[in-house]
This record gives C-alpha cells, sequence and structure tokens, in this order.
C-alpha cells in the first residue's frame, strides 16, 4: 500500500474499533469491506481482520481491567463454553459458501436491535440471573454457538455475545459490553486468527496498520463506554445492530 491508503486503512479501522469498543461488537462492519475495498480476496481479507481484531480487545483490556468489572470464574465459563465452537467455525469457514449465513445472520442481527429498542429496560440495571445448573447449561450452549458464529463470520457476533450476557444472565450492557470486548476481542478473536492463520494467509504488512487502529480505538471506545453509561451504550448497541444487519444482507 502506498501511504494514502495505509492513512485510509487506519481511519477506518480506528472508526470501526472504536465503535465496536462503546457497542460491544461490530468492528468488521466497516475495517473488514475496507481489506476488501483495497484489494484482498475474502479469505485473506478475514484472516487478517481477525489478527487484528485481537488488538482491539487489548485496547479495551486496558481500560476495563481498570473498573475490576469482570468476575473470574464467570470469565472462565465464558471462554470454556465459546472456544471450543471459535475453532469449529475457524476451520469450516475457509470452504463453505457463507453468502445463506450472511444474510440470515443480517436479519437476526437487526433483529437484535429492535428487540433491544422496544425492550425499555433491558440491559439497564444489573440483575444476574440464570445461574443454576440449567441456566449455565442453557447459557453455556448459546455461547458455543455464539462461538461458531464467531469463528466462521465477519461481522456482529460481538454484539450477539453482549446481548445474550445482557438477556439470559442479567448483566447490564456496561458490564456486557465489558465480558464482550476482553474475552471475546481478545481471547476468542485471538483463538480465530490462530486457527485461520494456520488454514488460511494473512497480509502481515498490512497488520501494523490495523493494530494501531485496533488498539487506540478498542482504548477509547471502553473508555467512552464507562464514561456514558448504559443508556447511551443500548442506544449505540441498537445502532450497531441495525447497520450490521444492513451490511451482511445487503
Amino acid at each position: 500500500m502506498d501511504w494514502s491508503e495505509q492513512l485510509l486503512l487506519l481511519a477506518v479501522s480506528l472508526a470501526a474499533n472504536i465503535f465496536s469498543a462503546f457497542a460491544g461488537g461490530g468492528a468488521g462492519l466497516l475495517q473488514f469491506p475496507a481489506l476488501i475495498f483495497l484489494g484482498l480476496p475474502f479469505g485473506v481479507a478475514l484472516a487478517t481482520h481477525k489478527v487484528a481484531s485481537v488488538a482491539l480487545g487489548v485496547g479495551a483490556t486496558a481500560r476495563h481491567l481498570r473498573e475490576r468489572s469482570l468476575e473470574l470464574p464467570f470469565s472462565i465459563f465464558v471462554l470454556a463454553t465459546g472456544l471450543p465452537g471459535v475453532i469449529v467455525g475457524a476451520m469450516f469457514i475457509l470452504q463453505v459458501p457463507d453468502r445463506w449465513a450472511q444474510v440470515s445472520l443480517g436479519v437476526l442481527t437487526m433483529g437484535l436491535g429492535v428487540y433491544s429498542f422496544f425492550s425499555k429496560r433491558l440491559g439497564l440495571d444489573h440483575a444476574p440471573t440464570n445461574r443454576s445448573a440449567r441456566g449455565y447449561t442453557i447459557g453455556g450452549a448459546g455461547l458455543m454457538v455464539i462461538g461458531v458464529l464467531n469463528g466462521s463470520l465477519t461481522s456482529g457476533t460481538g454484539l450477539f455475545c453482549t446481548i445474550w450476557l445482557v438477556r439470559w444472565f442479567g448483566l447490564d450492557y456496561k458490564r456486557a459490553v465489558a465480558y464482550t470486548l476482553v474475552l471475546v476481542g481478545m481471547f476468542w478473536n485471538g483463538t480465530g486468527a490462530v486457527t485461520l492463520a494456520m488454514l488460511g494467509e494473512v497480509r502481515w504488512s498490512w497488520i501494523p496498520v490495523l493494530l494501531v487502529g485496533s488498539l487506540a480505538g478498542g482504548y477509547l471506545g471502553a473508555h467512552w463506554s464507562i464514561k456514558k453509561g448504559n443508556v447511551w451504550i443500548k442506544r449505540a448497541f441498537e445502532i450497531v445492530t441495525v447497520l450490521v444487519g444492513l451490511k451482511l444482507v445487503a
């Protein structure tokens, strides 16, 4: 890339990761299509995006850990149930046509935003629920399915994790976004990135610019989500889900 393309990619990456860190997912809405627009094939763009997205989790983690809002046992549960799904999804995506899946996911993603909009109190209060054996079993199964989507698709799966933590486990949006950015952003995406890098190709020469945008965007978005609170995060989540959904079905 020449310097103008690098600046464009940096600006897109920064904006995408700020919105993602604030709303709890959706960085692929801008960053992944930009990689394709600049000339990368689908598989290479997917692997490159996944590697760069790990930096979003690192940047957000640097900010959220200062708030001490994550519970270690629950964090381990999210990782243990989601990571196997991520590996399965990443192993199959490079060989499976994904148009039908993307359209279905787009419609469902838009539905999340509409559901959140009409559920006025959803995610505004922290009221833990479904912490029984049955609740954890169903919740873990849901996280594993989301993990498969995370490993195989490019946009919106962090949003699914956010809304699942809010709806099933009773977290407020601020806590749910923290879990998503730290655990999904760094560990789920890291696992998917390693799997895709082993099976496919990463355009490593593009990674430094993407890392700068992801790190800075992750930190800034996480900082603003902490400062603004649940109402602002809820609205951002609803806007991003609709935009991601439209992008997937277009």
